[in-house]
């Protein structure tokens, strides 16, 4: 009798899952059902704010791989509007509830993959619930703020200042709405240093984004059950929709109720290979810890790159190979209209509760030859550690051919490279791609200066 393996969570690690082990083992083998409690599975959620802003002008085009390819190729039995509800370990079996409600069914499962992603952060305050305000998680969420669109507010209001909150801002300027957007810290992005930070906040005002930092929201006002205004201790800000993001949060409240150990992070606990300490489930993708490569400590970091990688881990494994998750560096990027936003590592503060002695500072450069045509502006900060020299984190805020710089620096930080090391790479070299220094090899240069002089060698 094959095996059956359950998949709780349709989009990136739970379908790259099933398409792996799928790969390794036919369906005479190892039968394969999946459960996406959405109407989509394996989307690009990373393209929603672009199909908020208009640039991308197609739902469907986010959609990675169809269902009935699921299901008519890869013999995999994808179920949409599919919500697991309950985990048994002692029955081994989940319980579904079904699109139409109702009493849930219990499918049994002789290997589990939990893979449901991550939620939303959403304030316990007043009028938060009511109709106009949106999370931003889902392809679904994306798919009815795009209909709120459809109605020609006017105002908007985004709260958090992180990667969502920032991208949703741009989409929603690009639609021709006036956006505020507010930020309990005193600079957006808090993953960045706040000197890096207060640039982030300058090119959201160029852009014409009325920003306010250092506030929380205290609640929201509404009329007839829609909200009609944010509220901060300072101001009260019009709005016709608000949009929330104050990050995420592992989504691993399914996992934990059945008994499987979760982390300080509130991420689902695995080894390298994606196994929880329950024989035969496994996890991956935003649902799950990590660890941090710099910092040796678990960390929770929602991004697809991650939780692709981890579902193919776990698929590798299933279907009877041998593979692992190294571990991360916090590697990200983000666009706001035409500023490009980087980082990688640790940030200053991280370096030191991780126990380094974190130096370094900042250089300003172009993204090509000061002489070619559209050569750009960009600030780069490098962070070392003062006693090893070795390089820490990095951080990028610039306009067009800055942010992928980024890259490089991670694969040093992967490596474990000194910033000398990294100041005397072999990077490429044409004045429409970087000036003859490029930018990577100052900012690392400027870092190990640092150093010595504060060892007293300069």
């Amino acid at each position: 009798m094959a095996e059956r393996l359950v998949v709780i969570g349709g989009d990136a690690a739970g379908m790259s899952a099933a398409s792996q082990a799928r790969r390794r083992r036919g369906p005479e083998d190892l039968r394969i059902v999946a459960f996406e409690k959405g109407a989509h599975a394996s989307y690009s959620a990373c393209g929603i704010p672009y199909l908020v802003g208009g640039e991308v002008t197609d739902v469907e085009s986010l959609v990675t791989r169809r269902p009935e390819v699921f299901r008519d190729e890869l013999d995999i039995d994808l179920r949409l509007h599919s919500e697991v509800v309950e985990i048994d370990l002692d029955r081994r079996a989940v319980a579904v509830r079904g699109e139409g409600g109702g009493d849930p069914a219990w499918e049994p499962f002789d290997q589990l993959v939990v893979a449901t992603g991550a939620v939303p952060g959403r304030p316990d305050l007043p009028g938060a619930d009511a109709e106009g305000v949106y999370g931003v998680q889902t392809l679904d969420d994306g798919v009815a703020l795009l209909r709120a669109l459809e109605d020609k507010p006017r105002r908007a209001v985004v709260v958090g200042g992180g990667y969502i909150g920032l991208e949703m801002a741009e989409a929603l300027v690009r639609r021709g709405l006036e956006v505020a957007l507010v930020d309990a810290a005193e600079q957006p992005m808090s993953t960045l240093d706040p000197d890096m930070g207060a640039l982030v906040a300058d090119a959201l005002r160029d852009l014409g984004v009325e920003v306010h930092l250092g506030e929380s929201i205290e609640g929201f006002e509404e009329s007839g059950g829609r909200v009609t205004a944010a509220r901060t201790g300072n101001r009260t800000l019009p709005a016709d929709l608000v949009v929330l993001g104050l990050g995420t949060r592992p989504n691993s409240a399914l996992a934990e109720a059945a008994g499987i150990p979760v982390g300080d992070t509130s991420g689902i606990v695995t080894d390298r290979r994606m196994r929880t300490p329950v024989e035969g489930v496994w996890a991956a993708g935003d649902c799950v810890e990590t660890f941090h490569l710099v910092s040796r400590r678990p960390v929770a970091i929602a991004l697809g790159t991650h939780a692709n990688k981890q579902g193919r881990v776990v698929g590798i494994n299933i279907g009877g190979g041998h593979a692992a998750f190294p571990g991360v560096v916090g590697t990200a990027v983000s666009k706001i209209c035409e500023y490009e936003v980087a980082r990688t590592g640790l940030s200053t503060t991280e370096a030191t509760r991780a126990g380094f002695e974190p130096v370094g500072g900042i250089v300003e450069s172009t993204t090509r030859a000061g002489y070619y045509p559209g050569a750009r502006t960009m600030k780069i900060k490098t962070i070392a550690d003062r006693g090893t020299g070795r390089l820490l984190g990095a951080q990028i805020v610039g306009q067009e051919g800055a942010a992928k710089r980024i890259d490089a620096l991670a694969v040093a930080i992967w490596n474990e490279m000194t910033v000398e090391e990294v100041s005397g790479l072999d990077l490429s070299y044409a004045p429409p791609f970087a000036p003859v220094w490029d930018p990577v090899l100052i900012a690392a240069r400027k870092a190990a200066e640092h150093i010595d002089r504060l060892d007293g060698k300069a």
